[in-house]
């Protein structure tokens, strides 16, 4: 079973709109950018970290990846009250009643909660008996905090340098949540993390009027693997997004049920990616 790290409990309506959530996600978008991926030159397959199957990772094709969803963020909060309100919206529209358009949480950050989950998840990263030699961090900022706490003693002994990388971002598109704030603000309140791997300034992904498709995303994850095969480092950490996480497992790679589920905020789940050009 993959080493999973869920440390902070999650209420009923948390759990409730994640699994309602997780559900939109999956569709005939999802099993078309499988089928699309299966035909890439670079192939890539997920294996649970303890899975007796997966291959040794002495082989330079296969890296440890450590993945973590934020802890966490004001617009999960928003929307878990939203929720318990009893109130309803429709995904990726700009209405009143749709908690995640609201200005006041562009980029959302962590709530305390959220960063007491990035808290919890410090001695589960410290047990690990390969240190992380690289941490990738989403370009947005609950992500960034998530993965600055999360693996807070790497920062402290300077031993891994902690990178923004854009393909990381959440889904993209109408949700104010998940809008970038500038690079020069994010580089002002994170001097720890490079964020050379961000070339805009300004966010030109986000799209007012409609979300990125399925595919789109995809395409960022399989260049963001393609990426991180090429680099060095073997053991490596990477904080990212519920949305984005559901589409590398379910529509990206290839890998078991049992990596397929939604990610709960602070959650870490440690796999193998092995990588094979075809």
């Amino acid at each position: 079973r993959t080493p999973t790290a869920t440390m902070a409990d999650h209420d009923k309506i948390t759990l409730a709109l994640a699994k309602k959530e997780s559900q939109e996600h999956l569709g005939k978008a999802m099993q078309a950018l499988n089928a699309d991926m299966r035909q890439r030159r670079l192939g890539i397959k997920a294996y649970a970290f303890d899975d007796p199957a997966a291959p040794s990772i002495d082989d330079d094709s296969v890296k440890v990846v450590h993945f973590v969803r934020h802890g966490q963020g004001f617009h999960n909060l928003m929307a878990d009250m939203a929720q318990a309100e009893g109130r309803t919206w429709q995904q990726y529209s700009r209405t009143k009643d749709n908690p995640y358009v609201m200005p006041e949480i562009l980029d959302a950050p962590l709530t305390d909660k959220g960063r007491e989950q990035a808290l919890m998840l410090q001695p589960v990263v410290r047990s690990f008996a390969d240190q992380p030699e690289l941490v990738v961090l989403s370009s947005q900022c609950r992500a960034i905090q998530t993965g600055c706490i999360a693996f807070e003693h790497l920062l402290d002994d300077k031993s891994a340098p902690f990178i923004a990388h854009e393909d990381v971002r959440e889904c993209s598109g109408v949700h104010t949540c998940d809008k970038r704030r500038c690079k020069s603000r994010q580089e002002k309140e994170f001097p720890m993390v490079d964020f050379s791997e961000i070339k805009s300034e300004h966010d030109g992904l986000f799209m007012d009027d409609r979300r990125e498709s399925k595919s789109e995303v995809g395409e960022r994850i399989y260049s963001f693997l393609r990426w991180l095969s090429e680099r060095p480092e073997s053991h490596i950490g990477v904080a990212s997004h519920s949305g984005w996480l559901m589409t590398l497992f379910n529509g990206v790679v290839e890998c078991d049920e049992s990596l397929k589920p939604w990610f709960q905020t602070g959650e870490l789940r440690s796999v193998k990616l092995e990588f094979t050009k075809r």
